[in-house]
This record gives structure tokens, C-alpha cells and sequence, in this order.
């Protein structure tokens, strides 16, 4: 008689020996930021903008080995498997002279070269060589000849908008042409749209990956924020009406080690940072996020005069669990910013950090509810989702794995093809095929669940936190399927389809560093 029996389990790796720091700034965030409108992201036009706002070629801004501002305040480690912290002395502020670049108007033969400073020219690497029409289009890579931004040289608004290097860290964070700005009014619940969190002008997307697979693997465990509830000063006038503010309060769970704290209840309120000339969320925002159109404010009250001023609706229990969490970090004296950075993340000596708990109303203070959303930049995804839960984190790392290995992993944790535990996945820091924006060096996604349409091919389903892949006609992948429907992976109608794609098991296994379970 045929019996069944049930093969056994992926078992975890140890922890990482050093501590994970994995983040890239989302460019699409990061540009509105700068500019201070709104651009496409989907629009391929929008590429040429970023590659000449963030001065880099656009197929080396999601490479770690090239050094783009998209990893700034992070390197490439030794050996070249990790990324590690640059040390804060190391980090330079790039001043308007230092971008200044020669006059080569002069320039009439390879040899006038010399005079702006290109010097051996036999030594100088050539990037692109191209004959056009009897033309030969050379592009060159000369080393000292100018600056411009990089993982350790940026402007003091890069510095100040998006790494957690202050100038002067004593003072009060606010972002450059920013303010913290009461939102209330443009918390909206759409019951037939499904919101992820997008991640914004800093590089946190463990966090905001460890959220979102907190949210799809158990919906009931994310807090929303209580609505405004409007009442009335007693005049029959619209003008009169108030609302009273949102607020969230949720709990953060010690692990030790980096990027870490106490125990602790934190309750924020629903001043977010804004963008002056744009008014948009410069930091995490709901992927629900639409145009305002007011359902129930009076047509010619304050509060309807403020969302058009605003522009955009949208949940916000995303940006205000970006902001708690970034309390959380820095308002404890047992903060992970006063740990060695290459401590090591123990689970088991964790038990003894989750015992140390503080009350909100300790932890924090009116100063600490602009806390500086910056320092929560690169960290662990896998810890994340165990501090967001309380659960316990697995590690599987893929160098030493088949991607059959990778697939029955996701597949044992999920339940009509979605994953019903959290899981992460991030990628390595360098890859020959990391030259656009859906596959992203050192970077953390969401893993939603898998996929075998038509029973052929089997595919792990990834969700991106910038919320966003590759706009057609760019940059394509072998093994990757950039936009998911309902009859390739039927889950997907439960969630917002922006930025999730498909990958197969091989390629993934070559893309991919390791995965992580909160189990």
C-alpha cells in the first residue's frame, strides 16, 4: 500500500554573523523630493530626469559596485558578499564649486584635452565606443576630473533629505524644503482599494518590505489609524466644524542587536513631513494615495480649503508606522545608533532585550513626534518583522540552496499560493543584470506567494517597496515577469498589483542573497 510521507523542512541558517544593511533610497521619492513636484514614475522619460538629477547613468543607479547616491552612507564590503556602513568621517558634503565642471568649448582635438586637466589619455577608461556615420562616439571615465554625487560625496540637502549623517544632530530634523505638516483631514479608507506601503526619499525598504509582508500575511495584525470624527463648535455654519486629529499607537518588540530598542508602546499623532512646494509625502506613503475629492468635508469650510491645498487622500497607517518605528529607534537609550554596528543578532540572547519594556508616555516626548525619519535607514528586513510581531526570524540564505530548495520554502509557508507566514527576500549587492529599477542591488522585497500558471513554470511572487517595475520598453530580465494578472497568480486581487512581479526559481537564486521567515 502507497504511503505518503511528508518530506522534511527547510531548516534555517544561523544568523548573520554581522549585522544586515540592506536599503537603497527609492529615486522616483527621491526626485519629487528635489524637484518638488510630482513626476510618472511609470513614464519612461522619467528615467532620462533621474539619471541627470541624481548624476549617474541610469543603467549604474541600482548597482552597489557603482557608488550611486541611491546607497548613500553604504559600501560595497571586502568581500564583496555584504554591504557595510561608511563611517561617518568618511562621508563628505559636496559644495556648489565642487560640481563645477571644466570648459571644454575650447576643445577641437584629442589633445587639447590636456589643457581641462585630462591627462595620460591612454590611461583613461573608455565606457562606450560607437561608430555613427563614419563618426567614432567615444564616452570616457575620467577619475578626477570633477565631482559628483556618490554613496559618500553629496549636497548638504541630499545629506540633510535622505541619510542619517546631521551636520548638526542636536537640532530639531526637518527634512530641506520640507515641514511637518497635520494630515488628519487626508486619511481616507477606499473599502475597494487595497494599500501597500511605497517607500519614499530614504533608504529604508527593510522596513517598509518587512511591512508590507507583515500586512499581507496577517492583515489583522497591522493597526490603522482611528479616523477623523467631525463635531461640531455648536454654529450651524460649515466653517465652524472641527475634527479632531488621528493618531496610531503600536507596539515595537525588542530583538537586540542593530536597529533596535525597548520594548514599547509608541503613539504618534499624524504630523507627517511634506514637501513645501508640492505638499506630497516626501517619506513612506500609501500606495491608495489619489487626488483630493472630499466626500463628506463642507465645500467652502477651512478644512476643504487645507485638502486642496494638500492635493492627495490616502490611508495613512503606512507613514505613520514609518514614523513611529523611527521614534521607536531614537528615542531609546538602548537605540541600536549606540550599539557596535557589527553586533551580532543573536535570537536567542534577544529573550532577554524583549523583557526591557517602556510606556509610551516615556518613550516619547512633543519634540519626539518630529522624530528624524532618516535613521531608520538600512538595517535587517528579517528583524524588522519580528519586531513589528514578536515572532522569531529564520534565515536561508541561497548560496548553498537549489531554487527548488527556495520555492518548497515559500510553498510550505503558504496556503492557495500565498504566503500566510512573513517572509523577505533581499538581493546581493552587485549583479551584471541589476540595470534598472525592478531588480535593485541590495535591496528588500516582499515575497507574496508563488505561482505555476498552467502548471509549467514555477515563479516566486515578489512585491517591490518603491511599488513600482521597470517601464516597458526598458531594461528587461531573464526569468522575470513584470506584470502580474489574476489568471497567472490569482492573489493578486488582493492586493495593490503596482510593483509586483514574478521571478523564477534560478534566477532568483543568482539575484538573491537570502531569505528571511518571522516564524
Amino acid at each position: 500500500m502507497f504511503k505518503m510521507t511528508a518530506s522534511k523542512p527547510e531548516q534555517p541558517d544561523s544568523p548573520p554573523k554581522h549585522a544586515l544593511h540592506i536599503g537603497a533610497i527609492n529615486p522616483f521619492a527621491l526626485c519629487e523630493a528635489v524637484l518638488g513636484h510630482r513626476i510618472i514614475w511609470t513614464d519612461p522619460a522619467t528615467t532620462r530626469l533621474m539619471s541627470s538629477i541624481l548624476q549617474t547613468d541610469y543603467e549604474e543607479l541600482f548597482d552597489m559596485r557603482f557608488r550611486s547616491i541611491l546607497y548613500a552612507g553604504t559600501r560595497v564590503g571586502e568581500n564583496g558578499d555584504m554591504a557595510e556602513p561608511i563611517p561617518a568621517k568618511d562621508m563628505h558634503t559636496l559644495e556648489p564649486r565642487d560640481l563645477v565642471t571644466p570648459d571644454f568649448s575650447r576643445v577641437e582635438r584629442l589633445g587639447d584635452l590636456d589643457r581641462v586637466g585630462l591627462k595620460d589619455l591612454d590611461k583613461i577608461r573608455v565606457k562606450h565606443a560607437v561608430m555613427s556615420n563614419g563618426n567614432l562616439r567615444l564616452t570616457l571615465e575620467p577619475e578626477k576630473l570633477g565631482k559628483t554625487l556618490c554613496s559618500h560625496e553629496m549636497t548638504w540637502t541630499l545629506r540633510e533629505l535622505c541619510t542619517p549623517f546631521r551636520i548638526h544632530p542636536k537640532e530639531e530634523w526637518t527634512p530641506p524644503n520640507g515641514s511637518w505638516t497635520e494630515v488628519s483631514m487626508c486619511n481616507r479608507h477606499h473599502a475597494t482599494t487595497f494599500t501597500n506601503p511605497v517607500q519614499g526619499a530614504t533608504s529604508n525598504s527593510w522596513f517598509i518590505a518587512a511591512l508590507m509582508s507583515v500586512a499581507w500575511s496577517d492583515p489583522a495584525v497591522i493597526k490603522h489609524c482611528t479616523r477623523p470624527r467631525r463635531r461640531s463648535s455648536g454654529s450651524s455654519s460649515g466653517s465652524d466644524r472641527k475634527y479632531e486629529e488621528c493618531s496610531l499607537s503600536v507596539k515595537f518588540h525588542s530583538k537586540g542587536g542593530h536597529k533596535d530598542a525597548s520594548t514599547a508602546t509608541v503613539h504618534v499623532n499624524c504630523e507627517l513631513p511634506t514637501n513645501n512646494s508640492s505638499a506630497m509625502l516626501m517619506y513612506c506613503r500609501p500606495s491608495s494615495m489619489s487626488p483630493y475629492a472630499s466626500p463628506y468635508a463642507p465645500p467652502y469650510s477651512s478644512h476643504s480649503y487645507m485638502m486642496q491645498s494638500i492635493g492627495w487622500t490616502g490611508e495613512l497607517w503606512p507613514a505613520l508606522y514609518e514614523k513611529a518605528f523611527a521614534a521607536w529607534l531614537t528615542s531609546s537609550s538602548h537605540s541600536g545608533e549606540d550599539r557596535d554596528s557589527d553586533e551580532s543578532f543573536d535570537p536567542e540572547s534577544s529573550s532577554a532585550a524583549v523583557a526591557r519594556t517602556t510606556t509610551a508616555s516615556e518613550l516619547l516626548s512633543h519634540h519626539q513626534q518630529h522624530p528624524d525619519i532618516t535613521q531608520t535607514s538600512h538595517g535587517d528586513p528579517v528583524k524588522a518583522m519580528c519586531q513589528l510581531t514578536n515572532k522569531d526570524p529564520q534565515y536561508f540564505f541561497t548560496s548553498h540552496r537549489r531554487g527548488a530548495d527556495l520555492l518548497g520554502l515559500v510553498r510550505t509557508h503558504s496556503f492557495n499560493q500565498r504566503t500566510i507566514y512573513p517572509i523577505v527576500a533581499w538581493t546581493r549587492p552587485s549583479d551584471a543584470k541589476f540595470r534598472g529599477c525592478t531588480l535593485v542591488g541590495n535591496m528588500a522585497y516582499s515575497v507574496l506567494g508563488w505561482a505555476a500558471p498552467q502548471e509549467r513554470k514555477q515563479y516566486l511572487i515578489l512585491r517591490h517597496p518603491w511599488g513600482v517595475t521597470e517601464p516597458e520598453g526598458m531594461t528587461s530580465y531573464p526569468g522575470v515577469v513584470s506584470r502580474v494578472d489574476a489568471e497567472f497568480w490569482p492573489p493578486i486581487e488582493l492586493v495593490d498589483r503596482r510593483g509586483v512581479f514574478a521571478i523564477e526559481t534560478e534566477p532568483f537564486k543568482e539575484y538573491f542573497a537570502g531569505m528571511g521567515v518571522a516564524k
